[in-house]
């Protein structure tokens, strides 16, 4: 019998000429923004050669010629094997150099040994893009760092020619509108079309969401493995040019062109596309070691954080997070705010039993997912419905007799969504396979998404119970089926969060820093890389940027601290000021109200003969709330602004929150209302409240300051902050230049 998937590829003989893809904006879509030609040839690849193919069944050449045959665009192929002159009745070439000209694809199935010298050859003739499959490792017996390494060999090679690489190490991609399937394994047929770019380091996650039973289609799949020339963002810069996308996934274990990346996350954002991200790993900000407070808060995943809260990215924390978010985005409508601006809304859940519906109610407010606050209509239009004895709320049981139970649930459904107050509404119960055929559950799903605009889903607890082909059909009709009660509740966060996001629209131009000083600019930058940013001359550096900071002076013996405190007047702070002391308090370093002359002689006799004669003489300061402000380096996307809780509980508490410069007003006081101890600012326990304008204005002060100063800064610390009714002031503060920062004197 003829193969009828056979039609779909046209073997090229060796006379005959390969084409290449042209480079423009592509099937009408959005426009190609830089997108690169060659990688727009690589995945619209119109020919092909395949190196190291095989007949040999199961092996990765034999798999890669299979998976080129079933694609629907019928690239032109060529097969690239000195061992055979004809695999399965087609021509196969000795040699890459053998072919009749430059193609758009290589695919290498070869060992590593011979990966130099084939895509050597592939770059020589001009061939636009490859995927390597093999790992690239290193040949054995290579002294290191005798000479670059293999991978290192293979990006030059690739870059000198412009090619585009995908890998190594990888699975390869797919261009589903397109129809190319350039992968060395074996994936659906048809692959699953619809609006999910996916671009991943992991080729385990590309060939799971390919295959999943849930309802994920793609535009474009790609496996980017190592990255060693096309980095992530380049993929996704091409998914948002296909006007199919409309969601993009990135699973992704480092940032390889941080730049590109913002820009494509900034175009997302202005689509109203939603990006939901996954990371993995060790995060670029743990790269960050430096010896201030704010790296270590930083480190533990502060670039990635920073990067999501700049461009309104979706972060999930694990698989099943991502698969119900995707099939939410994928499938399902997009949430609906109430007009009234301000007006909070929430979800609504309609449960067949009361201790699921107590549990959910649990796990969300532990998420922060909110439930609507439904009005008193609502709550008649609900008593109506329901049987006797049943409370009409949201969370709603609507659980009784179950006479009547998919015209009390459909109307239940139907009423929550009505409600102003509720964005989208879900029947959260176990979506089990019933023995008597019973379809009321999934019948009154279907009937309310009839009578409502807003997204109605599934939330199923527990996902081992679903009955599949109940969970396809929803699927099939636009139900998402949420295959989890914690990771459900958080697809609908991200659900409601984009709402918000683009409810609230892009940040008006000229949102974020002022204009830069360039004659501020010139008078510190030399003072920080010198390492004289520190002590007195720090503080005056804040005040420059308007952070307001305590009196000090510098003293190094007791006559002269006597006189510092003279001049600013009792009570006083005294504080080491010894250069190898970072972390003062740590050090028993700091001596706090002290109140005349003779306590602070004492004082500094001890600190003298401990820690050494050079101390600060400082203001105090009256209580209030302390914070930390501070900047942290990313080796990837430069100055990180990191506020957190202050004083000696910085580290122990972990409360922070990061960001990228510049910062708005709007911005900061958003990051403010982030912290755990934005309720001690806003007053508690009869505390009086902090002066949250005089915060704000330090938060975009230190933002300001980025800006202008973190190409000399690797971090600085401002610790702490002391917020009170009558302002926020800086009371220590310790500043790390960058290292082989050159060309700069300090006055």
């Amino acid at each position: 019998m003829t193969d009828p998937t056979r039609s779909a590829i046209r073997t090229v003989p060796p006379t005959a000429p390969a084409p290449s893809a042209a480079a423009g904006a592509g099937d009408g879509g959005r426009p190609a923004a830089g997108v690169q030609p060659a990688l727009r040839a690589m995945l619209e690849a119109r020919s092909v050669a395949l190196v190291g193919a095989s007949p040999r069944a199961g092996s990765l050449g034999e798999r890669m010629i299979s998976e080129i045959t079933r694609s629907p665009a019928g690239p032109e192929v060529y097969l690239v094997n000195p061992r055979h002159q004809q695999i399965a009745g087609r021509p196969c070439h000795a040699s890459l150099a053998d072919l009749p000209g430059p193609v758009d694809l290589v695919l290498l199935a070869v060992p590593d040994r011979a990966l130099e010298e084939q895509l050597g050859l592939a770059a020589q003739r001009g061939d636009r893009g490859a995927v390597i499959f093999g790992s690239a490792h290193e040949l054995p017996g290579q002294p290191p760092g005798s000479r670059p390494t293999l991978r290192e060999r293979l990006a030059a090679t690739a870059r000198a020619a412009g090619m585009a690489v995908c890998g190594a190490g990888c699975m390869g991609f797919v261009n589903v509108p397109y129809g190319l399937r350039a992968v060395g394994y074996v994936e659906p047929d048809p692959l699953p079309r619809g609006p999910v770019a996916l671009v991943t380091h992991s080729g385990s996650v590309f060939s799971a969401l390919l295959r999943t039973r849930r309802r994920l289609g793609f535009t474009v799949a790609v496996s980017s493995g190592q990255e060693l020339v096309t980095p992530a963002a380049e993929y996704a810069e091409y998914a948002l040019t296909r006007p199919e996308t409309k969601v993009l996934a990135l699973v992704l274990e480092a940032i390889r062109d941080p730049g590109r990346l913002r820009a494509v996350l900034g175009r997302a954002a202005a689509a109203g596309i939603p990006v939901v991200l996954l990371t993995a790993g060790s995060s670029a900000g743990g790269r960050a070691m430096v010896s201030a407070h704010s790296g270590a808060l930083a480190a533990a995943d502060g670039g990635w954080e920073a990067l999501a809260a700049a461009y309104g990215v979706h972060r999930v924390g694990d698989l099943a997070e991502l698969t119900d978010t995707l099939e939410l985005f994928a499938i399902g409508r997009r949430a609906a705010l109430p007009a009234r601006p301000g007006a909070a809304a929430g979800i609504a859940t309609v449960h067949d039993s009361g201790l699921e519906r107590a549990h959910v109610a649990d796990v969300a407010d532990e998420l922060g997912v909110p439930f609507g606050a439904i009005s008193p209509a609502t709550r008649d239009r609900l008593a109506g419905l329901l049987d006797p004895g049943l409370a009409p709320e949201n969370p709603l049981d609507m659980w009784g007799t179950g006479a009547h139970a998919r015209e009390q649930l459909a109307g239940s459904l139907a009423a929550l969504a009505s409600d102003p107050a509720v964005a989208a509404v879900a029947l959260a119960v176990d979506l089990v396979h019933e023995f008597d055929g019973d379809q009321s559950y999934p019948l009154a799903v279907l009937d309310a998404a009839q009578l409502t605009g807003k997204p109605v889903t599934v939330l199923s607890n527990i996902p081992s119970a679903i009955d599949p082909e109940v969970a396809a059909g929803l699927r099939a009709a636009g139900v998402p089926v949420l295959e989890g009660t914690r990771s459900g509740l958080l697809a609908l966060r991200h659900l409601l969060d984009h709402a918000r996001r683009q409810a609230a629209g892009p940040p008006p131009a000229g949102a974020g820093a002022p204009p830069a000083d360039p004659a501020r600019r010139d008078r510190w930058a030399p003072v920080v890389a010198a390492g004289q940013a520190r002590g007195a001359r720090l503080l005056d550096l804040l005040r420059d940027y308007g952070i307001a900071a305590a009196r000090v002076r510098g003293a190094d013996s007791r006559d002269t601290a006597l006189a510092a405190a003279g001049a600013i007047g009792y009570p006083v702070v005294l504080k080491t000021d010894e250069p190898g002391i970072a972390h003062k308090s740590d050090a028993r370093g700091v001596v706090l109200g002290i109140p005349d002359p003779a306590t602070l002689a004492a004082a500094y006799q001890d600190l003298a003969e401990r820690l050494g004669a050079r101390v600060l003489v400082c203001e105090a300061i009256g209580p209030g709330t302390e914070l930390s402000l501070g900047l942290a380096r990313d080796r990837d996307l430069g100055p990180l602004l990191v506020i957190g809780a202050g004083g000696v509980l910085v580290e122990l508490l972990a409360d922070r929150v990061v960001a990228l410069p510049p910062v708005s007003p709007g911005q900061a006081g958003q990051l403010i209302a982030g912290l755990r101890a934005a309720k001690l600012l806003a007053g508690a326990r009869g505390q009086p409240a902090a002066d949250l304008g005089a915060v704000v204005a330090a938060v975009t002060g230190l933002s300001q300051l980025a800006c202008e100063l973190g190409d000399v800064l690797e971090a600085l610390d401002v610790n702490p902050l002391i917020c009170g009714p009558a302002g926020a002031v800086a009371v220590d503060a310790l500043a790390v230049p960058r290292p082989g920062i050159h060309g700069l004197t300090a006055a």
